[in-house]
């Protein structure tokens, strides 16, 4: 490994160490599926956030139940987190929630009321 005066690596072609062009394509595509990943990621966060708060708006309930209505609802439905988020986010413009997910709804909303 050959260190600058900077203290960086150097990754000059004469680099005996520097990685080859495998290795580098192989690294690349790592780092892609990471950034979709994390993208991906935030796009549920704000999905999930935006039902919390329909949620605690719907039942009258304080913001730290919010999550726990959700986590509910998607254990009671068997339905990913994300996708009951999805439904419920969608739900009053839409005028549409499927059944399970609207007796689970109203079922964790009534359990979390009397909490």
């Amino acid at each position: 490994m050959n260190i600058t005066e900077h203290g960086l690596e150097d990754s000059s072609p004469f680099n005996a160490d520097a990685p080859g062009p495998e290795e580098l394509a192989r690294r690349i595509g790592q780092l892609q599926r990471e950034i979709g990943q994390l993208e991906e990621a935030v796009v549920s966060h704000a999905v999930i956030d935006q039902a919390i708060g329909v949620v605690i708006s719907l039942g009258g309930l304080p913001p730290d139940q919010g999550f726990g209505v959700l986590r509910m609802v998607s254990q009671k439905t068997n339905i990913k987190l994300r996708e009951v988020a999805e439904q419920i986010v969608g739900w009053p413009a839409d005028k549409k929630l499927s059944e399970d997910i609207r007796q689970a709804l109203e079922a964790a909303l009534s359990q979390a009321g009397c909490a």
